[in-house]
């Protein structure tokens, strides 16, 4: 991929980032301090905000500052910093607008046996990562994956973001790391999203940051490529997701006990 650093360092990639572009100086701020910590971890590291968000609880839930701009501070970051860029879509329309400005396309995981959105993104020639949905198998995405394929486009990602038990919660069931690399693609675990406790009475939804670092050890230890998390300064007044964000501040300490973990799997 174009751009991206530290692939001779054997690590995880990183995505990670802002849920949600808020404000240029606060995607600045983000990316320049995880860009500067993945560096000295020598961690390929993508850029991760969404430039608008479409699937949110309430109609007053903050979706974004407006594409054209949210979009343009993520080709700024790309700009500054180097970096790889990835965002999601959530219609087919989308793909080609986003792909002017991104290295990657991101398949929510409600949309991911959205046929129409999957060839759209592939037709751009970007990667495509593509979240497991919720209620589907991870045998199951061998066929959001060749839809991609088949569309010409063989740079894929599959992303686990959990499996819903009951109304209020997402279990991870490491099995799919296996089972979903088995289709020749890097596989990655969200650990953020993991974490959601969704559909709440209020409308907010709830999350369990305290399990990111369990999760994300976890994911290492089974043979994840990568990792996916969203993280903010401070995700108390952070606009989306922030019930389940890490904080910066925790993330560097994370990231060296990961890499530690990440040699130990690799001598095996």
């Amino acid at each position: 991929m174009k751009g991206i650093k530290h692939i001779e360092s054997g690590n995880f990639f990183l995505m990670a980032g802002p849920c949600v572009v808020e404000s240029r100086d606060n995607v600045m701020r983000i990316a320049e301090t995880v860009s500067s910590i993945t560096d000295k971890l020598k961690i390929p590291y993508i850029f991760k905000a969404s430039y608008r968000k479409a699937n949110r609880s309430r109609i007053d839930s903050f979706a974004g500052i407006g594409d054209e701009k949210a979009l343009k501070i993520l080709g700024e970051v790309n700009e500054r910093f180097g970096l790889p860029i990835v965002t999601d879509i959530h219609s087919a329309p989308e793909a080609a607008m986003a792909a002017e400005y991104v290295d990657i396309l991101q398949i929510p995981a409600f949309l991911c046996r959205q046929t129409d959105l999957l060839i759209a993104a592939a037709q751009t020639g970007r990667f495509v990562n593509i979240k497991k949905g919720q209620f589907v198998s991870p045998d199951s995405m061998k066929f959001a994956a060749q839809k991609v394929v088949d569309s010409g486009n063989t740079n894929v990602i599959l992303t686990d973001r959990g499996t819903m038990f009951g109304y209020h919660d997402l279990i991870v069931d490491f099995r799919a790391i296996p089972t979903m690399r088995a289709f020749g693609f890097p596989v990655v675990v969200d650990v953020t999203h993991s974490l959601q406790q969704p559909n709440q009475t209020t409308g907010v939804t709830g999350g369990r940051p305290d399990m990111i670092e369990t999760i994300a050890r976890a994911a290492i230890a089974t043979g994840a490529d990568g990792l996916f998390m969203e993280t903010h300064f401070n995700p108390a007044e952070a606009l989306s997701d922030g019930a389940n964000m890490l904080n910066i501040k925790y993330l560097e300490g994370l990231l060296e006990r990961l890499v530690a973990i990440r040699q130990v799997v690799k001598n095996f």
